[in-house]
């Protein structure tokens, strides 16, 4: 994705004018007590985080990482497991000893879809905080 588009830098000074006086300043401390617990964020970072539809706050700078997360992956295929004595045993793909899937062989200790719905991953790629 696109580093932040400087030509909003202004826009964003712009709306931080305003807060230079004391009931401004206390309302924009209030938001941000409230804001920074609740969702992990700042209002300033909400509108970064909305205009370019990435996480991006200043908790993660205070953390050392940058200020907008990468992408998340898609995620890989589920492991596939079957019962073992007292425990599961797991592998990354179906193990060629057991053969074929068959509707009476062994099937997995957890048997549902090992991928993604295209409507699962439309909302899993969506911009955030999903309103484009």
């Amino acid at each position: 994705m696109a580093p932040f588009p400087r030509r909003f830098l202004p826009l964003l000074l712009a709306l931080a004018l305003p807060a230079c006086d004391g009931p401004s300043l206390v309302g924009l401390g209030a938001a941000t007590v409230v804001s920074l617990p609740l969702t992990g964020r700042a209002p300033p970072d909400l509108l970064v985080s909305a205009v370019t539809g990435r996480d991006c706050s200043i908790v993660r700078l205070d953390r050392g990482m940058s200020y907008c997360a990468a992408p998340a992956p898609a995620p890989g295929n589920a492991p596939y497991c079957t019962r073992s004595l007292g425990q599961a045993d797991c592998w990354v793909t179906r193990p060629p000893m057991l053969g074929p899937p068959l509707s009476t062989g062994p099937r997995g200790v957890v048997d549902g879809p090992t991928s993604l719905t295209p409507a699962q991953e439309a909302d899993r790629a969506a911009r955030w905080p999903g309103l484009f």
